[in-house]
């Protein structure tokens, strides 16, 4: 007997169930089975009204793989067929854990529209491959498969792609940690566990096997994989409802880190180990992990690309073990990057998140950079010879010419042209070293091959030339009045002022050095804040905890602390408050005790099931502990306000203190983040100098749409759009590059 066949809402059905529990008592042999089947017919078939149905792995419109967890709810113990595209699917619900619930694994989806119905409703689910897309656009072209070098726990590769889009079949992979051992190593395929299994004792104080089960397989033509803890030899296999001993329902998500040569590859790796170091930690506390190659900006430096495969692989993970109690994502640097990202792009897949060595997204990089590259350009090629270093600094915002030429050739990852001669450290053109030479962008000896820049890579959102079909770029720097703040401290003179901006210039689509200033592109702005590549803290990381633990090197390597306060700034502009935000300083944080106050602040808003705002749950359940501080060693923590200066002027800025960069040198904000300013006529009371006749006219010569009025929002900026697509999904669809 199954629900299906027993369940038809009559009296009769209710009848024949009660039967079958009667003679249960005759076999005590198949009591326990018999009661659970007539229970939840009985529990079926009794007359109920449907109040909602909804999916629980993730939103109706975006499904992936042909299957989806779903909850219906009733306004009593009871509920009618439930029918999938007319089919009675009844038999794949059963009650769920909150009252008057039943929940499914619903199988069998068509590609495309579905319909779910029970009693008076009805809902619909739209389904996609496992392949994707769902929400990113077209695929990109090339894309290179790397399956057959994907290394697997046990040594073994994922195997040749069976088709162009680089699938493969999924392999899962037991491990477990020997007695005494620090490692995981392959568990032997026997039917009872080897006698050197350590035991390991969850978060919910659960002792089990030391034994993980990694799951590995290939979704949205990324490589993804999950990890938790489960005996194949006395557990039956996952699932939502029978899911493993050993798992503590909570999820943690993994990225990588990086950008540059993160384009058109599948990845041979992922961009973190989620079986060592702290992830190992979190496997034997009982944690589930999941990762996706894509999610590594070092192999796709795509956010909307990064953003659905998280997307894919929490609904994965959900239709396999469960629904977790909360989800967190952890990072540093790209790792941040995508944490945030994710975290505000798609609201609900992440409840907090832990960072550090933090940017506000990807595109902040390459955008001061591009200031930074100008202005080398011009002080060792335009006019060499008349600043000082020092004064070349003061227009830099940096601490010295090492921080600002680090952070000037980080815009190599926009810059499509090999081999380009340039400052010191710069690389143009960069590439992973599995695209074939035949296939890479060469102005001049392949001008139709893949050109390796985060607009090309990305240009689904970003949108293409309709001439060269070059991806649009958001770099603009009209109205730039580079050097303002030197010029109003004294640092640089007034003619020193007026050449620089004068002779700066801009550049091409190519990158190259241009006279004129460069414009951006108007469309490929807008749909940058629309997109979420623009992290503007507006979507979902408003209302989650953001705990911004560390890291601190302002004098090299580009991970300034600047970008840290960028990220706080855009949190308070688009907020009101960073009351949900956190910043530890210093590169000696623990992160032990960042990791337990984190947890902590989830659990308690996660516990608050008031009607008050998700963001004000957050602010109300921070634990009073947690202050913002900087770290001058392990042991030593000194709680105070962090502020963005230079000076010795509190203990944490003597300590660590912080420089900013050109276009804040030039009166824009910390923020970062007006792409394109708008403009407003010349003011001479923003000088703090007196400009003769002849200079007013010089300034007005070089200015002449006016300089930009860092006091307005910039030109088309506007809040993200949650749960943004650029196809094939049309809900909340932004924009299609194939019909611009």
């Amino acid at each position: 007997m199954n629900l299906r066949d027993s369940c038809r809402c009559t009296t009769g059905a209710l009848a024949r169930s009660t039967q079958v529990q009667r003679l249960v008592f005759k076999s005590t042999h198949h009591v326990a089975n018999v009661i659970a089947v007539g229970l939840a017919t009985a529990s079926l078939c009794a007359s109920a009204t449907v109040i909602d149905i909804k999916t629980l792995s993730t939103h109706a419109d975006r499904v992936s793989g042909g299957d989806v967890l779903a909850q219906i709810t009733t306004d009593a113990a009871g509920l009618s067929p439930v029918t999938l595209n007319g089919v009675d699917v009844s038999s794949m619900f059963r009650p769920g854990t909150t009252p008057n619930t039943f929940v499914g694994l619903v199988t069998g989806l068509n590609l495309g529209r579905n319909t779910l119905a029970a009693g008076e409703r009805s809902l619909v689910i739209a389904n996609y491959s496992i392949k994707g897309p769902i929400i990113s656009g077209p695929y990109l072209q090339p894309f290179i498969c790397q399956t057959q070098d994907f290394r697997l726990p046990d040594g073994t590769t994922l195997g040749t792609p069976t088709d162009v889009d680089c699938s493969a079949p999924t392999r899962i992979t037991y491990l477990y940690l020997p007695t005494g051992g620090t490692a995981l190593i392959p568990l032997p395929l026997t039917p009872t566990l080897v006698p050197n299994v350590a035991m390991t004792t969850t978060l919910d104080g659960i002792t089990v096997p030391f034994v993980v089960r990694v799951e590995t397989g290939t979704m949205d033509r990324g490589i993804y994989q999950n990890a938790v803890l489960h005996d194949p030899t006395s557990e039956p296999s996952p699932t939502p409802f029978t899911p493993p001993r050993g798992w503590n329902k909570r999820l943690l998500a993994q990225h990588g880190a990086g950008c540059p040569g993160g384009w058109y590859i599948q990845g041979a790796a992922q961009g973190a180990n989620i079986l060592t170091g702290n992830n190992l930690q979190r496997l034997s506390e009982g944690w589930g992990i999941f990762i996706n190659t894509l999610q590594n900006p070092s192999t796709s430096c795509n956010a909307i690309v990064a953003g659905e495969a998280t997307m894919m692989g929490k609904e994965h993970f959900i239709e396999t073990f469960g629904v977790p109690t909360y989800t967190l994502s952890t990072g540093s640097s790209g790792g941040a990057i995508t944490s945030e990202g994710v975290g505000n792009t798609f609201p609900g897949l992440f409840d907090g998140i832990l960072i550090a060595n933090a940017f506000p997204d990807t595109l902040a990089i390459p955008m001061s950079g591009a200031d930074g590259h100008l202005l080398a350009h011009y002080f060792t090629v335009t006019n060499p010879a008349e600043f000082t270093i020092d004064q070349q600094v003061a227009v830099s915002g940096y601490k010295g010419q090492q921080a600002w030429y680090d952070a000037a050739n980080q815009s190599g990852r926009i810059d499509p042209v090999p081999g380009r001669v340039d400052i010191p450290g710069y690389n143009s053109a960069v590439w992973n070293a599995a695209v074939p030479l035949t296939l890479r962008y060469d102005p001049v000896t392949n001008p139709g091959g893949a050109r390796p820049t985060m607009f090309d890579w990305v240009r689904n959102v970003y949108g293409r030339d309709p001439v060269t079909g070059f991806g649009l770029s958001t770099f603009d720097n009209v109205g730039i009045q580079y050097g303002l703040g030197a010029l109003n401290s004294g640092a640089i003179t007034k003619a020193q002022f007026l050449d620089l901006n004068q002779a700066i210039g801009g550049v091409d689509q190519d990158f190259n050095y241009v006279a004129n200033r460069s414009v951006g592109n108007a469309g490929a702005i807008k749909r940058t804040y629309q997109g979420g590549l623009n992290m503007d803290a507006s979507g979902g990381l408003n209302n989650i905890p953001v705990f911004d633990m560390g890291g601190y090197n302002d004098t090299s390597g580009y991970h300034y602390q600047w970008y840290r306060f960028a990220i706080r700034e855009r949190l308070r502009e688009a907020n009101g408050d960073v009351g949900n935000h956190v910043m530890w300083r210093g590169s000696s944080v623990p992160f032990a005790k960042a990791w337990t106050l984190l947890n902590m602040w989830v659990a308690a808003v996660k516990a608050d099931h008031s009607s008050i705002s998700e963001h004000q749950k957050v602010v109300n359940h921070r634990p009073p502990v947690l202050v913002d501080g900087c770290w001058p060693s392990t042991s030593q923590f000194v709680a105070e306000p962090q502020t963005l200066s230079s000076l010795p002027d509190t203990t944490c800025n003597t300590v660590y203190p912080s420089w900013t960069n050109p276009r804040f040198v030039a009166g824009g904000p910390i923020q970062a983040n007006r792409y394109k300013c708008q403009l407003k006529p010349i003011d001479l009371a923003d000088y703090t100098v007196t400009f003769t006749g002849a200079e007013i006219a010089r300034l007005n010569s070089i200015f002449p749409a006016g300089v930009c009025d860092w006091s307005k929002p910039g030109v088309n900026q506007t809040g993200v759009v949650p749960w943004p697509s650029f196809g094939p999904s049309p809900d909340n669809l932004i924009f299609d590059v194939t019909a611009p």
